[in-house]
């Protein structure tokens, strides 16, 4: 297949294109606070993995299951977000999953009270329930506030706020919860009662930020249900409108290769992501030594790095192909991972920190050109994406797996392979696929697949 590239002129054309399309700036602004929120709903689990470890003295593959019950529910509510989403417009899905968000979060108090790991998994399942419906609604939003030609960009931008919140998240986290589970304890040592009372003090700990993200949840809902929303086109100048059900929509869907391969992208993007985010924390302490904080110092410096590259990619992509600098960053991130591996010292550290710089542009970057063309199946294509995320779950349960049988650092083996197919995936949009897209949005939706 020869590889192609858009005319240069289109090129020019797109960068003078405005990037928000008029009257929906303030709605714009509103939207980076539901970007921002879900960052801080994530990343404060993020270190619950060592954290549910230390206070219940389970394996890492055990304590995992944070991760599991947290994108298990990406998974789960994404296609019903979708059919809210079809039936009642992206508003409504918005203030549905942030509601739902605040339940969960809220849930947290009587987690902490009831001090079992199974009801902190109930709470954090809800609250993620309610961030995939956010995330399902919100994305697509921002893609459809604009022209098309513009829309990974505006993408990017929204997503750029996210590790803002990730960053408060993993702050909240390194200064609120980590140092109160920093102490060693011998178990054995203890009895029932003074056991009891020290899990009742760590709990404590876990509970309070998730019942300030709470009232932040009920504060951006209240915020987004006062903003009049703009009527939405989503069928967008090269996309023909498809007549039919939804059956329809979901074969147009089945039929974009370059749809169908960006879902899978996004499942190991995200697996990628989750894995090095989540276990530099015990890469930290093998490398190095130290304590739980002392990982988590590195945790917030990786992210700072994530959140200074979003803005820098989103410049970026405004003047190289976005599929193109998502190729390299990929394949650089494979590199970085292989010398994390066999070098677990501080230079180790230093590149699996340096992850967050490739990992900046993925997720953004896959959803907005995995999407493109699709017109009225971008919904439910949505629903797809977010489905994907619950690569975030299932990885880190095979990189906990190897930590617990090898060591943090040969473990990484498991996000290597996963930036390599996310590399594979940008290689393959920059082989032409949009005539391929074309022919899909061209096609009747009734036609055989």
């Amino acid at each position: 297949m020869a590889i192609t590239t858009p005319p240069v002129a289109d090129e020019s054309e797109a960068q003078r294109r405005p990037l928000i399309g008029p009257g929906m700036l303030v709605l714009f602004i509103a939207l980076i606070g539901c970007f921002t929120a879900w960052g801080v709903a994530q990343d404060l689990t993020t270190p619950m993995v060592a954290g549910f470890k230390r206070i219940f003295d389970m394996s890492t593959f055990q304590a995992s299951l944070v991760q599991l019950a947290y994108f298990g529910a990406y998974f789960l509510l994404a296609l019903p977000a979708a059919f809210i989403n079809q039936r009642f417009g992206y508003k409504t899905g918005i203030l549905t999953g942030l509601g739902l968000a605040a339940i969960g979060a809220f849930a947290f108090y009587p987690a902490s009270k009831i001090m079992t790991y199974e009801a902190f998994l109930v709470a954090l399942f809800a609250m993620a329930a309610g961030c995939s419906i956010l995330e399902t609604s919100a994305n697509p939003y921002v893609l459809s506030l604009g022209p098309e030609a513009t829309a990974t960009r505006r993408l990017n931008l929204a997503q750029a706020f996210n590790p803002v919140g990730t960053n408060i998240g993993v702050l909240l986290a390194s200064t609120l919860i980590l140092p109160k589970l920093s102490d060693p304890v011998d178990i054995g040592s203890l009895t029932p009662a003074q056991l009891h009372t020290i899990r009742a003090g760590e709990l404590g700990a876990v509970m309070g930020p998730y019942l300030g993200l709470a009232f932040v949840l009920i504060l951006i809902a209240i915020a987004i249900a006062s903003q009049k929303a703009p009527p939405i086109v989503e069928e967008f100048p090269d996309a023909e409108p498809h007549e039919g059900g939804t059956r329809d929509l979901f074969r147009v869907l089945w039929r974009s290769k370059h749809y169908r391969y960006g879902v899978m992208a996004q499942f190991f993007n995200v697996a990628a992501q989750v894995c090095a985010w989540t276990y530099v924390i015990q890469y930290v302490q093998q490398a190095l030594g130290g304590s739980l904080e002392r990982g988590g110092f590195y945790l917030q410096i990786s992210l700072l790095i994530f959140l200074g590259s979003r803005f820098l990619m989103t410049w970026l992509i405004g003047r190289v192909r976005a599929t193109r600098v998502l190729a390299v960053l990929a394949f650089l991130a494979v590199v970085l991972c292989v010398f994390a591996m066999v070098s677990p010292n501080l230079a180790g550290v230093i590149a699996v920190v340096s992850l967050s710089f490739c990992l900046s542009l993925m997720f953004p970057t896959i959803y907005g050109v995995a999407l493109k063309g699709l017109g009225p199946a971008t919904k439910f294509g949505a629903a797809g994406l977010v489905m994907a995320i619950v690569g975030g779950a299932i990885m880190p349960l095979v990189q906990g797996w190897l930590v617990d049988r090898t060591s943090p650092a040969f473990s990484f083996i498991v996000p290597a392979v996963c930036f390599g197919l996310v590399g594979l995936y940008a290689l393959y949009d920059l082989r032409g696929p949009d005539r391929e897209r074309a022919a899909v949005t061209a096609a009747p939706a009734g036609s055989a697949a």
